[in-house]
């Protein structure tokens, strides 16, 4: 992509702030008005239509609040720093924002990808010793490459296709789950009462249920795998930044090194999230933030007993059972007395079948997401880096 002449940003878009109505005067607030604070910017809302508070015509003539014309791109500029998204609707907004209007010469929708792209250059330009934050004066004096309108609308549109795009598909990817738990309600949900037995007494005998590793150490680079709770995102382990210590340091904690037959379930902080492991999880360990669940097979499906520990039912007793004001906890006693509902094994063979082919569909739409996010990475690189 050719270079284009750079300008001020401040030269081609008007910077709008915005404050906070008092909020001890009852007549400011629950009024028409859209409101918006730079909490309710969320990464995957690109156009924002409705805000969450509301503010009334008194509170902007007492505030001097300045209106956000509809097109308006919202920057925050403060708790974070580089939030953005755009105004779909006439709104005002705190003092936590450095908004743009954009100018004749500058397309709204470029100017968002363009400030989505230097999320951390924004960051750089924050100052301040209690919390960092960007001025007006460092917002306007921001450069930004200005191809011609024509172009600017281009790469905006070509952006945007490429964006929706992913949300398609990701969206593909939650139903796919939500399918997944209707065909479970539909097998279990609704049968007759069937056996309960104590998590323990559904696992290997002599497994028992073990935290991990309780320090880890400092990551070597090579050795043994390491799974953390941070690596379990989803209901899936992410493989992709997984910790490694020597040997010496897994040795001793045999008991909760991986085969790829079991469960994992996180037990300290968030606590409840499970997933299934695989061979690649194969002579890997666990920190003492995962309990290593080992399923006797014949007499549970690992898949369905991985699913039931994410139903709403089990998360319920999960979080009741959640312990700490510190370190939230949840005591491997209370696990191992969590209650199983044990269908007839045929059964639950049946629902891992039907889990099997969904998650043989799961993977393409997970390819098809990874290639479209690649081609998105690439367009923005192109774009704007080194414009």
């Amino acid at each position: 992509m050719s270079k284009w002449e750079k300008v001020r940003l401040g030269d081609v878009a008007t910077v709008v702030s915005g404050s906070t109505p008092k909020t001890s005067v009852k007549e400011y607030w629950n009024g028409h008005l859209n409101w918006i604070t730079p909490a309710e910017l969320q990464e995957d809302i690109h156009i924002v239509y409705e805000t969450q508070r509301k503010i009334t015509e008194k509170a902007v003539m007492d505030t001097g609040l300045n209106l956000l014309p509809r097109g308006t791109v919202l920057l925050s500029s403060r708790a974070p720093i580089g939030k953005v998204a755009i105004a779909g609707v006439e709104m005002y907004c705190n003092q936590g924002f450095k908004n743009l209007v954009c100018s004749e010469k500058l397309y709204n929708q470029y100017l968002f990808w363009f400030l989505k792209r230097n999320t951390e250059f924004l960051n750089s330009l924050g100052r301040g010793a209690t919390f960092k934050e960007i001025s007006k004066s460092i917002v306007e004096n921001i450069q930004i490459p200005l191809p011609p309108l024509s172009v600017q609308q281009k790469i905006a549109n070509d952006l945007n296709l490429v964006s929706e795009l992913i949300k398609i598909r990701k969206q593909q990817l939650f139903e796919l789950d939500n399918l997944i738990k209707s065909f479970f309600y539909e097998l279990f949900g609704l049968q007759e009462k069937c056996d309960e037995k104590p998590l323990i007494d559904i696992i290997v005998e002599g497994a028992g249920l073990s935290y991990g590793i309780v320090q880890p150490g400092e990551d070597v680079g090579t050795g043994v795998g390491i799974i953390r709770p941070i690596d379990i995102k989803d209901g899936e382990i992410s493989y992709d930044d997984i910790k490694r210590v020597p040997p010496h340091i897994e040795e001793p904690y045999k008991r909760t090194r991986l085969s790829g037959n079991e469960i994992l379930i996180t037990v300290r902080g968030s606590t409840g999230d499970t997933a299934l492991t695989d061979e690649r999880c194969q002579g890997m360990n666990v920190t003492r933030g995962i309990a290593v669940i080992r399923q006797n097979d014949e007499i549970v499906n690992r898949v369905y007993l991985n699913q039931y520990l994410r139903s709403e039912q089990s998360q319920k007793y999960i979080q009741q059972n959640t312990k700490g004001a510190t370190l939230k906890q949840l005591n491997l006693s209370a696990l191992k007395k969590m209650l199983i509902p044990l269908p007839p094994l045929e059964l639950q063979n049946k629902f891992a079948d039907i889990v099997a082919k969904i998650e043989e569909q799961k993977a393409l739409v997970k390819k098809a997401v990874d290639e479209t996010q690649l081609l998105f990475d690439s367009l923005m690189s192109q774009y704007f880096d080194g414009s």
